[in-house]
């Protein structure tokens, strides 16, 4: 059986300000890698032994070199598709917080029908957890103890 924590955590960021600063900082060391390749090929080494070095493809080598000499240091700034765009645009999602917070706990399955009442946006229960989480705001789920089944009701457990 796993000890209780002895030291809780100290929440000084929002979960969502958290990622954002982890991915910010990922993009930096990308960027690094890139950087000591560069290096690596003004000291006369190839491309592949350049590569190796960092712990990359011959072929990624190749293409880092190439945006190198297309674009100089901007080149190599890794290049993020992002994925898919956003159903809700940044406003939405600045007028659903508002929305969310006008309530203390709420499940995902709520957030979820709010969304689609007020956006006409459909989101699975995962896509929601996320959305919240980075919108810094927290979500419930129902927690059924045998008091609250003889009192007909359920107490609410906040979601980290």
């Amino acid at each position: 059986m796993p000890k209780p924590e002895q030291i809780p955590i100290q929440r000084s960021l929002s979960y969502g300000e958290l990622s954002r600063r982890i991915r910010d900082l990922e993009r930096e060391t990308k960027l690094l890698d890139r950087l000591r390749f560069i290096k690596h090929r003004y000291d006369g080494m190839s491309v592949e032994g350049a590569a190796r070095r960092v712990g990359v493809a011959k072929c990624v080598g190749y293409d880092w070199q190439r945006r190198w000499n297309e674009s100089g240091y901007d080149g190599l700034f890794p290049r993020y598709a992002g994925g898919r765009p956003s159903k809700l645009t940044p406003e939405q999602k600045e007028q659903l917080k508002s929305l969310v917070a006008q309530k203390e706990l709420w499940t995902t399955r709520e957030v979820r029908a709010l969304i689609l009442r007020e956006f006409g946006v459909e989101y699975t229960l995962k896509q929601i957890r996320i959305m919240l989480r980075e919108l810094g705001t927290h979500y419930g789920r129902p927690q059924v103890s045998a008091s609250s089944k003889m009192e007909g009701y359920a107490q609410w457990q906040p979601v980290p």
